[in-house]
Parts: C-alpha cells; structure tokens; sequence
C-alpha cells in the first residue's frame, strides 16, 4: 500500500486569495525571493499560490476556486475526479511546484502525445519558479533520456517511464544508467493507468529466438477442427475426446497429453484461441506485415504491445505473416508496481468516483471529487434497449440523421474498430458527411476529436480516443441546438468507462445530452450469458461486476506479489554488483550477465507455472497456496545455484570474449488471454448475475 502524508484541514480559499492577490504587486525578483524562502521553509498554501501567480505571468492563465481545489487535494496525494474540461492540465502545475520543493516529480500521461504537449505548454511557468522541465517518448536516445530524468519536472508516458526503469536493470556500467529517482509521481488518466492497465506487463526481451515451425503445424490442425465437433469455446477452448483423436490421428503423434507432445497441445490450443476468440478488426489489426493490438479500453491500436509469446505466434500463423522475434524475457514489471516505486503518489481524472473503494483498498488513495466550475447542465438520458444488434445499430443511425439534420453535432462511441467503420459505411449511404476516428488513424485523433462540437460536425470514434483533448462547442448556434450530443453504442462492464465517453459532452456548464444504445446482442450481455430483464436495468449489472472484478484482481495481486518480493530482492543484490567499485571490471561483467540468465530462467519457470496453475484445483489442492509455495522454492533454488554459475563462467570465459549483451527489445504483454485464471473466476461473476436477475 502507498504511502502519502496527508493533509486533512479544509483549504482556505479566503486566506489564499489573500497571498495571492499580495504576490500580483510583486516584482519579478521578489517573487524569486519568494520562490527561494519556500524551498527552505515549504508551506502548501503560500507555494500554490506562487504558482499560480507565475501561471498567470507566464501562461496568461489564471486558475479558478475548483482548479485550486483541486490543486490542494492533489498536493495532499488523493485521486482527483475533475470532469472533462475543467482544466486538470493547468490545475496539476501548483501541485508540481509543492512536490517539487522536495525532490524530482515525475507527471505521468496517457501517450506521448499528450506528454510533449503539456511539458511544452506549461514549460513556462515552470521555469519562471526556476524549475527546469522536460518530456521523453520513444524516440528519445539514451543521451536526452538521461539528460531529461535529471529535470526538476518530467512528462512520459508510464511505458516509456517503465522500459528505462527494465533498461536500467540490465545496465553492466553505471555510465549506462539513465533514470534519476523521483520523489513523487502525478499521473494524469489515472484511472486508465491504475486501473484500466494496471497489470498489463512491461517486458524487455532479447537473445534468439527458437524457430516456430509448431505454430503452422498447429495453425493448419486448427483450420480442420470443427466447432462443437472437436472442440468447445466461450471465453476458454476445450478438446473434445473426438478433438483429440482426430489430432492424435492426422498429426500421428501418440498421445497428445505425453509430456513431449506439451508444446504442440499448447500451440494448438493457441491457434483455436486465435482462430475463435480473437476477432480481426476487433481485438486486433493487421498493418505493414504486423499484428497490432486494440485497446479494449480506448478503442486504438497500443504500440509495441503483444499477446503472450504463444498466442502471438499464433495470429501471425493464422494471418500468414513474418513471426516476430520472441527472445527470451530478461526483466518485466507491471505499472502497478512501477508506480509503488514512488514515496508520494497523487492523480487525476474526470472519472474516479465509482472506483473509490479499489483506489482506497489496493493503492492507499482517496478520492476527492471537485465541483464544477459552472454547473453541470447536460442531460444524460434513459438507456435505450433492443432484442438483436441489427435493430439497434438502425435506430442509432436514425438518431444520428435527425440531430444531423439540426446542424447539432453528433459523437458516436463504439467498441471496436469493426462497429465504427460498419456505421460509418451505413452513414455513407445516407449521404451525412463524418469523420471516423479509430485504431486506424490514431496519429490524427486529437485533431480531429477537437472538431466535434462544430456545427453539423458527426464523428464516429473508438471509445476514448482523443482522450485529453477539448471538445469546444462551435459559437452560439451549437449552443441553442442544445450542446454536442454523445450517443454510446455499447455498455462497458464499468460505468466508469461508460462516464468517460458521456463526460465528452457538458464541459465548463456547456449544454449536451448523452444516451446508450444497446442490444442483448452486445458483448456486455453475452459474455456474462444475462437474461432479457438484464436490460432494464443495466446499472445494477455494471455494479455487480464492478464488485467481482474487483475481487478477481485482489485474487491475482496475490499471485504477483511473491514475484514483485522476489524481483525486488533480486535487482538490489543485483545493483549492490553494478555499484561495487571493489570488484575488477572483467568478473562484474561476468557476474551481472550470469545473474541476468538466471533470472530470465526464473521467470520462463514461473511463467511456465503460472499458466497450468490453475488446474491445481482439480486435485483438491490450493492454486495458491501451491503457486506461493513453488515460487518460493524456485526463488531459493536459483539463489542457490548463483554462486557456483558465477564461479563457473568466470572461470570458462577467455580473456578475449565479448562481454557485451546482445540486442534487447521493449514491448507490454497484453495480459491475462482467454483460459486463465480470471476465466475460472468469472464464473462466480456469472453465477451471482444470474441469481440477482432472478431475484428482481
């Protein structure tokens, strides 16, 4: 759990205004003064009201009652819910300043994008409160990386944070390390990151990789099985006894659960996930010969992300492009985990509320929800149900052309690029010009997101893309038309992420109007097999499955917390090598590149574990409790070996060989596929659905 000092006292808004309005008479050098007296005697209200005083020099912005509020509960390490518009970017910069005064603070965003605009945009009032402040993204070389980590101020993306945090743990000089520490993180979307991708892995990767011949050989079985037939699937692929005698006959391979035949049962299994389960368009894309994974979240393509290693292979198969090089797994963390890294934590976003208790439970973190600055007028409307898909995505067009027909602009949420593009040609033949934002063109969608609230503007989007960028109404027409109206085409299992797409409209006391269209066709009703009275009340499913999502994720933070104690041990004795000026160059090298192997031999082992664990509870056993024991013991068992290894290549490598490490590749893991863990639990989910529609 997080650690942040808090501060519970209500802001004086009174006695703030008051040191403000003293330090607009200052000069220049007495406001430098100022600056100095506060970094040897720090005081919250004084050092936000400083800032906003150099925003207002600087920026030409000055920060109302809420973003001051919202400063204050920030400075004191909370979760700050701030609707859409209402200017968390500008509200974030007081904040900084106070945490600032005592050490490094790292803003973490939801892209790059984002990141270089807000270094760039606020640079200005940094610097005039003598802070130095810079951004970093993927194209970012090892010298400006390092030269930025030693910024007073730092804006990245939690990726690009993340793989230099991977990198520096596989550093053989400390000339190679780039990261400084920091003594505190504001992440901004911070339900996206905490929540939303919080467990997603960060991986480094490198070595060669085996080939994969298994995976046509799998990919052509696949194309033979039959559904129902061979094999069953919903959310998980089972082998019928017909399925394994028609692989065991066409493959000849004897019995297909002897333990040689593993690596073929597991790639068969992958390419049925593949064939099945993961739908072109939908979970993913197919661009420039590579397979490019879509955010379930936000609708867009995720850069440098994968499925895990065997599925991957296993959509390049099916799609009949290059395999990519897999490697070996030398370092991986999840943002969770990067993000306990930091003493001080605080965040922002424009949805936060109904996740209060998981941000309590699992981080440590309150939630503090600001008022608006204007009052909230739009109007969210009853959801609108129908029986099948086809009739809902008519009634949706219909819906589009009258507003249309008004000059009223029209964003459309949708789930998948699939959806988005089949409206888009529906449209099409109605002649209503629009604009499509998906996974497609995600380089574009800020620009375009910007547009929508124009006169007559329709705009098809992938749920939250554009995220962090202003929809500003188009002058006073829009405004009499009744404000943007946002029509969302799916429900989420969170009404979290169903309010993000509703808070696009509404911003700074604008008119607007939301409403849901769904079917029992969806996603939302068939993955949880819901009856038709689901539909009546569609809040009341969300709550459940809020709830029992949130206990799956408890269940699993137990899986990975050994590991993290286990990671955390491993890189400090492994640093402890890296700092040792007492050890001659040629055995450290030799030593860090031993340690290296052996944990990436953990983690294959663990990795390995991980995904048979749960068919531990078919013996009558405990998945976790084996999983904690087995990973305790593999731990010990490599510690136990390190010292012999060390001594062993230090004695068989020549003078002359290189020491180097080959080439290391980033990437994240799209974690938790179908047939994990998670399915086994989510059958509670189901269950417990059920029985509360039949209470109702």
């Amino acid at each position: 759990m997080f650690f942040s000092k808090r501060v519970d006292a209500k802001p004086d808004l009174v006695a703030f205004h008051r040191a403000w309005a003293e330090l607009s008479t200052y000069s220049q050098q007495d406001l430098d003064g100022k600056v100095h007296a506060l970094r040897a005697k720090p005081v919250l209200t004084e050092s936000v009201a400083v800032a906003c005083e150099a925003a207002r020099r600087a920026l030409g912005l000055e920060l109302f009652d809420e973003q001051i509020l919202g400063a204050l509960a920030l400075a004191q390490g909370c979760i700050v819910e701030m609707q859409t518009g209402e200017g968390k970017t500008l509200a974030a910069v007081p904040t900084v300043f106070w945490n600032a005064l005592a050490g490094r603070v790292h803003v973490l965003t939801a892209n790059e994008y984002l990141a270089r605009r807000d270094a760039e945009w606020m640079g200005p009032a940094y610097r005039l409160l003598g802070l130095s402040v810079a951004s970093i993204s993927q194209n970012s070389t090892a010298a400006e990386r390092r030269a930025a980590y030693t910024s007073d101020v730092l804006y990245g993306s939690p990726n690009e944070v993340g793989f230099d945090f991977l990198r520096d743990q596989l550093a053989l000089d400390r000339s190679d390390l780039v990261q400084q520490s920091a003594a505190s993180v504001i992440i901004d979307e911070v339900d996206s990151i905490l929540l939303d991708e919080a467990r997603i892995p960060l991986v480094i990767a490198g070595g060669e990789s085996e080939a994969e011949p298994v995976a046509f050989r799998a990919d052509r079985m696949a194309r033979q099985l039959r559904h129902r037939l061979h094999f069953g699937c919903t959310r998980d692929v089972q082998l019928t006894d017909r399925g394994i005698a028609e692989i065991e006959r066409s493959l000849g391979c004897g019995n297909l659960y002897d333990p040689e035949n593993f690596a073929l049962y597991t790639a068969i299994i992958h390419a049925l996930h593949a064939h099945h389960l993961l739908r072109r368009d939908v979970d993913y894309l197919v661009r420039t010969d590579r397979i490019e994974l879509v955010d379930e979240f936000k609708g867009r393509v995720e850069r440098e992300r994968r499925w895990p290693a065997g599925l991957q292979t296993a959509l390049e198969a099916k799609e009949g492009i290059r395999l990519q090089t897999q490697g070996r797994i030398l370092g991986s963390i999840t943002l969770q985990n990067l993000i306990r890294q930091y003493p001080k934590v605080g965040g922002m976003t424009g949805t936060a509320e109904t996740q209060r208790q998981e941000f309590r439970e699992v981080y440590g973190l309150e939630v503090k929800v600001i008022p608006t600055h204007r009052p909230m007028i739009r109007i969210d409307y009853a959801d609108k149900v129908f029986p099948k898909r086809v009739s809902k995505e008519r009634a949706v067009l219909e819906e589009i052309i009258a507003a249309h027909a008004t000059g009223r602009p029209v964003l459309v949420g949708t789930a998948s690029v699939d959806e988005s593009e089949r409206l888009s040609a529906m449209l099409a033949t109605t002649g209503v010009p629009h604009h499509t934002l998906n996974a497609r063109n995600d380089a574009e969608e800020a620009a375009i997101i910007a547009q929508a609230g124009e006169l007559g503007a329709v705009t098809i989007s992938t749920n939250m893309a554009g995220r962090g960028t202003d929809i500003k109404l188009g002058g006073e027409a829009v405004v009499r038309l009744g404000g943007l109206y946002v029509i969302g085409t799916n429900k989420h299992e969170s009404r979290r992420i169903d309010n993000q797409l509703r808070g696009r409209a509404g911003r700074q006391g604008d008119p607007g109007s939301s409403r849901y269209f769904v079917s029992m066709e969806d996603d939302l009703m068939t993955r949880y097999e819901l009856p038709e009275t689901a539909g009546s009340d569609l809040d009341h499913v969300q709550r459940i499955i809020e709830g029992q999502n949130l206990e799956i994720r408890h269940t699993l933070a137990k899986y990975e917390s050994v590991m993290e104690q286990h990671r955390e041990a491993f890189t400090a004795r492994r640093h402890a090598v890296l700092m040792d000026g007492g050890i001659d160059e040629r055995r450290r090298r030799i030593t860090l590149l031993k340690m290296d192997d052996l944990w990436s031999d953990y983690l294959a082992s663990m990795a390995e574990l991980r995904g048979g664990i749960h068919w531990i509870s078919w013996t009558g056993k405990d998945p976790l409790h084996t999983f904690l024991t087995e990973a305790v013991d593999r731990y010990e068992e490599m510690e136990d070996l390190l010292e012999t290894e060390i001594e062993e290549a230090v004695a068989s490598v020549d003078p002359g060989d290189n020491l180097e490490r080959g080439a290391t590749w980033t990437y994240l893991i799209n974690d938790q596929p179908f047939g994990t863990m998670s399915e086994r639990l989510m059958q509670g989910i189901k269950k417990k659905l059920r029985a509360s529609m039949g209470k109702r």
